[in-house]
């Protein structure tokens, strides 16, 4: 009888796909993984949180991402196992045996991300990494009892692809490095969600290019020019999409939004005790994962509609502009020590609103992304070309795009405010010298004196 870790199934499974098409599943542990608890929840976490209140086609999954790497990871398997195998190329090719670990690792990448991932993760001091190698390895999970029937072990090998620790960096730069399977899925997922075309690249001709060395993954040097679209690509992306100061400005609702019911439960913790308990751990700051793996964005929107009928007149004002997308106004600020901002929170504060939850400072540089920066040295994975004679070249050394866009330091900093202060038909006349006095600082988008 052929044991789990190689049971393969009789006739593979599929998953219609909008990005890849056909999803294949072959193995019978992958199958027993998707159907597992902890990975059915994440069909209920949107994958750009608060994006889909600017690109309203954004509402896909997490889970839709999750089986998207797994696929990619799994091509690329076959790429090497059919092209670039111990067999054909020596000790610098692919041992086939590590398949298994790296599908795994693939899809089960994001098992930890929990509703409105990074917003929440701030506020509540989560890091969806650690939670990740929690659910693999904690023997009250379905997803480690799957992959405990493996091997004994296994668990924690799926984990240390998580943790960069696995030791071979093939497996490792399979799932995360500077062009991994999570980055060309999510990139494609979330081009073809918000309908903005500079997110594609030509993922088949990458494929084609995709292989193995001692070190990890690099890409053959005539495959260069593909591999560059896909930096513009992640480029565009990151300052189009995930930058974009009206989904930061939503963000910033919903971090005010939770980070006041974090100081209301110090006072008066009974309020959240009959309605939201699912997150009354978190409030407390002290969770299990058995309570980690009841949220969702489902779970935290339900509080937030019950939030809206709340007493506390921030907790309901703030729940109502993020459920009815109200998101904060913002101006570009060259610094954040602009002396200029005092007076804008003053003035904020002056015409009634708490400048705490209804101000604040945002830098897109310190959101959860980053662009391909090579200078930053070897503590990041870089892109690698394997020229004709077998030497490496890292890639903004022969591409003048590449070392172009790596050596910008894309993002701004804003600072966001209510709408309210520049809108002259809500302006109360007690306080319109207030109002005038805030939009005379406010010109095409910037904090001018």
């Amino acid at each position: 009888m052929t044991s789990y870790k190689y049971q393969m199934l009789a006739i593979e499974k599929v998953f219609r796909d909008p990005v890849h098409n056909y999803i294949h599943v072959q193995h019978q542990v992958i199958l027993d993984l998707i159907n597992s608890r902890e990975v059915q929840r994440l069909r209920r976490i949107k994958q750009l949180g608060t994006s889909s209140y600017t690109f309203h086609g954004a509402e896909h999954s997490r889970f839709a991402h999750s089986l998207g790497v797994y696929e990619i990871t799994r091509q690329i398997c076959d790429i090497f196992k059919r092209n670039y195998s111990k067999e054909k190329i020596g000790a610098a090719g692919w041992d086939d045996h590590e398949r298994l670990v790296a599908l795994c690792a693939a899809l089960l990448h994001d098992v930890g991300h929990g509703p409105y991932s990074h917003t929440f993760e701030h506020i509540f001091q989560t890091d969806h990494e650690a939670l990740t190698v929690a659910i693999i390895t904690s023997p009250e999970t379905e997803v480690f009892q799957i992959l405990n029937n493996v091997e004994v072990g296994f668990p924690e090998k799926v984990a240390s692809v998580i943790t960069k620790t696995y030791p071979n960096p093939q497996v490792v730069q399979m799932i995360s490095s500077q062009i991994d399977a999570d980055r060309m899925d999510y990139l494609l997922r979330d081009a073809y969600f918000t309908g903005t075309e500079y997110g594609t690249f030509d993922l088949t001709r990458i494929l084609r290019v995709i292989r193995p060395y001692e070190g990890g993954i690099t890409f053959s040097m005539s495959g260069m020019h593909a591999v560059e679209d896909y930096v513009v690509s992640r480029y565009q992306m990151y300052v189009q999409v995930y930058f974009h100061p009206v989904s930061r400005g939503m963000e910033v609702v919903l971090e005010h939004l939770l980070d006041r019911a974090h100081e209301l439960n110090q006072v008066e913790p009974e309020m959240f005790a009959t309605h939201s308990q699912f997150l009354v751990p978190f409030l407390k700051q002290d969770f299990t994962l058995n309570d980690y793996l009841k949220l969702d964005d489902g779970v935290l929107n339900t509080y937030f509609a019950q939030w809206r009928e709340e007493k506390d007149v921030i907790l309901s004002d703030l729940a109502q502009r993020f459920l009815d997308r109200k998101p904060l106004k913002s101006i570009m600020i060259d610094s954040k020590a602009d002396p200029l901002l005092i007076t804008m929170r003053e003035l904020v504060e002056k015409v009634g609103f708490n400048p705490k939850y209804y101000t604040a400072l945002n830098s897109s540089y310190d959101l959860p992304y980053d662009f391909y920066r090579p200078e930053q040295g070897r503590h990041r994975t870089q892109i690698e070309l394997i020229q004709k004679d077998g030497s490496l070249v890292e890639l903004s050394k022969v591409s003048q795009l590449v070392a172009a866009l790596a050596g910008q330091g894309q993002g701004d900093a804003r600072f966001y405010y209510p709408k309210e202060m520049t809108q002259a038909t809500s302006h109360d006349s007690l306080f319109a010298e207030f109002y005038e006095a805030f939009a005379r600082h406010v010109r095409n988008g910037k904090l001018v004196p």
